[in-house]
């Protein structure tokens, strides 16, 4: 029998979980060591993991109740049958895409935080992969709150941002949302900009995306420079763990103490990835 193998993949955070076939179930000792290897490490990748839609969804369950997709600019479900999976995709069938955000980059962002309780977590198998680009990157924000000089963490004490809902990671507007100009009005939640992880119990910067995020309560130049101060610090190497997918791969991050980002990649190649999202609770400010 293979044993559970638990390997770093990069200083902040990322590790390789091995010796363990995620299609079947997962016994008690195992779920207990990915749990744990997940707490510490924040995202998780499981390596030749060729599984079926109802099997990705079978591992989910093990992590909490299944979140269904945000709506996408299309209006419905990419997969009727599964309606809780999202597809991530630049391929089209005709002139009607398979799944959402294309092929261009993503930029830094948590996913859904423009809700009041956005999701715990995410996995993403990869299906179809483009022979170079659409690497992904996630940063661990526990760091990249540590790392901030004393003044900013007194700016930030306390405060909220607006959390826009107009446009995903791709700069695309969601269906039923109209072009926002002033930030002060853009809809979404209001969040805490230093959050209090659940479970840890310690702070992290929470972000959410950069576009139309609004400080409240502040002048919006002031607000500006202040969001502008704070995602020039994340996005640093040594807060993050970069992943070039491998066919089967199967990714596990924590959305409550993380961002993500995508590459752009050839349009003329595929990428295919279905996703899952296990529901969360609200975010809780550090005091």
């Amino acid at each position: 029998m293979a044993k559970l193998k638990i390997q770093k993949l990069a200083d902040a955070l990322g590790a390789e979980v091995s010796g363990v076939d995620i299609s079947k179930p997962l016994s008690k000792e195992d779920l207990g060591e990915i749990l744990a290897a997940w707490k510490e490490h924040l995202v998780l990748r499981f390596r030749g993991q060729e599984l079926t839609d109802p099997q990705l969804l079978e591992i989910s369950r093990n992590f909490g109740e299944i979140d269904p997709p945000g709506p996408n600019s299309y209006g419905k479900p990419f997969i009727a049958d599964f309606p809780d999976i999202n597809v991530i995709s630049n391929i089209k069938v005709g002139e009607q895409p398979v799944g959402g955000l294309g092929d261009g980059e993503a930029v830094w962002h948590a996913d859904m935080t423009y809700i009041d309780t956005p999701p715990k977590a995410s996995f993403l198998h990869a299906l179809e992969i483009p022979p170079t680009g659409g690497d992904t990157a996630w940063g661990n924000m526990y760091l990249a709150y540590q790392a901030l000089p004393a003044h900013l963490k007194q700016e930030i004490k306390g405060r909220k941002a607006i959390h826009d809902a107009t446009y995903n990671s791709a700069g695309m507007i969601r269906k039923g949302m109209k072009d926002v100009t002033d930030p002060r009005e853009a809809p979404g939640a209001h969040q805490p900009l230093v959050s209090k992880h659940p479970e840890s119990g310690l702070p992290c910067l929470f972000l959410g995306r950069r576009r139309n995020s609004y400080i409240l309560g502040m002048d919006l130049d002031a607000s500006n420079q202040l969001l502008d101060e704070l995602w020039a610090h994340i996005d640093n190497p040594e807060f993050t763990f970069t992943q070039v997918w491998q066919l089967h791969d199967l990714i596990l991050w924590d959305n409550r103490c993380t961002l993500h980002r995508r590459d752009s990649f050839d349009p003329q190649s595929r990428r295919l990835m279905h996703r899952t999202q296990i529901k969360g609770s609200p975010v809780i400010p550090f005091e």
